[in-house]
């Protein structure tokens, strides 16, 4: 599998955080695509301002909307961290999610073909597992595939350092988890892909996604 790959680099976008630079979700959604890089991923990040975009509507887009949508639609594998609010995802993070409407007509309509990485951040239990509870099932709704493996994150214990930096060994892990299994899920989909349609392993990077129903 390590030669069919060779030459060609999944695309993982990472959505996530809140419009404070530097919060909690955000430092962990850059962790784990610096993993995903680490791997051997491009990558490519919407957080902060850049998830400052408009309430969904089926008309008017941004640019900071056509970057989203359209990073979306070349990606292999997504990486989604929300803060919980309330038991459930951010307003901001479900905002940039329903974007995936404009991809509802393509061949890989919505997130479909993509393994997704799911990362919560809340101040207690009860509300990690709801969240993550919920952005799975949106995750499902959307044709995606979440990963397995999901990372959920106390953010009273502050495990993150001004510059970005993990001090908890174990979210390191959790975070790094996530990445591993959104990365191989691009590389396994891509051979699998190349096969169904009968390339040689040199081609794989020049092969079309698959059409998914």
């Amino acid at each position: 599998m390590a030669a069919a790959m060779k030459g060609w680099s999944p695309l993982v976008v990472g959505i996530g955080g809140t419009l404070r630079d530097g919060s909690t979700s955000e430092r962990a959604l850059r962790l784990a695509l610096t993993e995903a890089a680490r791997l051997g991923a491009r990558t490519q990040i919407f957080a902060g301002q850049s998830l400052n975009l408009p309430h969904y509507d089926s008309i008017e887009r941004t640019e900071r909307a056509t970057s989203l949508v359209e990073a979306l639609r070349t990606a292999d594998g997504v990486i989604i961290a929300t803060p919980s609010y309330h038991g459930s995802i951010s307003g901001l993070v479900k905002n940039a999610i329903d974007y995936t409407e404009d991809l509802r007509a393509d061949a890989r309509s919505y997130l479909a073909g993509r393994a997704v990485g799911a990362i919560v951040c809340a101040g207690g239990a009860q509300a990690m597992g709801a969240t993550l509870g919920t952005l799975r099932t949106i995750v499902h709704a959307l044709r995606g595939w979440p990963t397995p493996f999901s990372a959920v994150i106390n953010s009273a214990q502050r495990p993150f350092s001004a510059d970005g930096a993990c001090s908890d060994p174990i979210i390191a892990q959790q975070l790094a988890f996530v990445a591993e299994q959104v990365v191989e899920f691009a590389r396994m989909r891509r051979l699998y892909e190349s096969r169904r349609n009968g390339l040689a392993p040199q081609e794989i990077s020049e092969a079309a996604p698959a059409q998914c129903a």
